[in-house]
């Protein structure tokens, strides 16, 4: 098929970041050496988050190409940008205009992710990519390679990184008033998940290209209940509460602590269904001892009630959703406000203020285009985040526990665990 990425060219990209070669393209856009020069931006996606993004680039820079596999998701945005190429199939926008676009905003179903992202950087496009950065670990490690070695900016759409509410939570938790951490809570309130099994059959609505929808995912008949948004609770197109969630809510330990790769996973929850997300979770990730701290137990929650960690410390989780425990105290923080534990410990305390303000998420990812210093949720930092945040999945769906070797993309002990770590594309969508 004249559009499948062929396994050749995955060999390639493979042996080029291998030898530090990259082969065909370069690693920087045109106007990454003109400061002043306004970047032809491409949007995949552009209904719901996507349209945040587009919204937040359209101003300063010049967007050239709409794609979007829903004429009516995508709103009015054809029509508020009258010059821009309008495309369903991002693969034939690369094809008619790969040299006139300097970057990409992505902003598709988790499962839909990998393929335009890697299209992308392997013709040299700075990304812009909503979370989380794949659908699976194995996707997410490609992705996070390839932009290293070409050396392109990257951004996740973890934007609440840049409010101050969850910055003052890192701040603490850096500053070293808890003594040493040995145990950070994380968690997302509500039972979403499970979806029922639809009985009916219904037809694609005219607007809606299906089979461009399910990408590489198998094939299965249109249904509302998948799309526009019911597919992220389902194992096929999303990544559930914990995908959702995760890449925002874990993004506080990750930053304060500098945890990088877990070594162990393991999960309880109700029981597996073999096509829908859980209602419920509870992940442990063992993160080995740094040079700066001794072993951390990072702990993910997705349920209607306080973690135990909170109740048996007679503390409360209300405006919270991260419960740093230290050996002198306790931070509960969100992203919005915090508090210290014992409070009369604590009285009187000021936030230490050592992180830049940021200019702005997107503006960040814009300034690293034109050379600036990478952004802050850049792939290197958030590459190491998500596939922490997948492997919850992974050992949920095993329903066995395993240790996790990073370096070698195993799971050590499980080899259902291993099945999950990368996924087989349909006809045509093959690596």
């Amino acid at each position: 098929m004249k559009h499948a990425i062929s396994r050749r060219r995955m060999l390639q990209t493979s042996a080029a970041i291998t030898s530090g070669v990259w082969l065909g393209t370069t690693s920087r856009s045109r106007a990454a050496d003109s400061p002043n020069e306004k970047l032809r931006i491409a949007c995949i996606g552009i209904g719901g988050q996507g349209r945040y993004s587009l919204d937040r680039v359209d101003k300063p820079e010049n967007i050239v190409a709409l794609c979007d596999v829903d004429e009516q998701r995508a709103g009015n945005a054809y029509e508020k940008h009258p010059h821009a190429k309008r495309f369903t199939d991002f693969r034939k926008m690369f094809d008619a205009m790969e040299k006139g676009i300097d970057a990409v905003t992505i902003a598709t179903p988790d499962h839909t992710h990998f393929h335009p992202a890697l299209w992308s950087l392997t013709r040299g496009k700075h990304i812009y990519l909503e979370k989380p950065l794949a659908h699976n670990v194995w996707e997410v490690r490609e992705l996070t390679n390839l932009a290293a070695e070409k050396k392109l900016a990257t951004q996740l759409g973890a934007q609440r990184h840049a409010i101050g509410g969850l910055r003052n939570g890192v701040e603490i938790a850096k500053s070293g008033v808890l003594g040493d951490i040995t145990e950070v809570h994380c968690w997302v309130g509500g039972d979403r998940g499970m979806p029922q099994i639809p009985s009916d059959k219904q037809a694609a609505p005219s607007h809606l290209d299906w089979d461009l929808w399910l990408g590489p995912a198998k094939e299965r008949p249109y249904h509302k209940t998948y799309c526009p948004y019911g597919w992220r609770f389902w194992w096929d197109f999303g990544t559930g509460e914990t995908g959702n969630w995760g890449c925002h809510i874990l993004d506080i330990p990750f930053w304060a602590l500098d945890l990088k790769s877990p070594t162990k996973v393991e999960v309880s929850g109700p029981p597996v269904h073999e096509q829908t997300t859980s209602k419920a979770m509870h992940a442990k990730f063992d993160f080995p001892a740094t040079d700066q701290r001794g072993p951390v137990a990072l702990h993910w929650y997705h349920t209607k009630s306080d973690p135990p960690a909170l109740t048996e410390r007679g503390l409360s989780g209300k405006g919270f959703n991260t419960c740093f425990i230290g050996t002198k105290g306790v931070l509960r923080c969100g992203f919005g406000g915090w508090k210290l534990s014992p409070e009369k410990d604590f009285a009187g305390y000021q936030v230490p203020k050592t992180i830049p303000a940021s200019p702005g998420f997107h503006k960040e990812w814009l300034n690293a285009i034109r050379g600036s210093e990478p952004a802050t949720c850049n792939f290197a930092y958030t590459g190491p985040l998500t596939e922490t945040v997948l492997l919850g999945n992974v050992a949920y769906r095993a329903g066995e526990a395993f240790a996790w070797d990073a370096a070698k993309l195993k799971t050590v002990g499980s080899d259902k665990a291993q099945s999950l770590i990368r996924e087989e594309y349909r006809k045509g969508w093959e690596t």
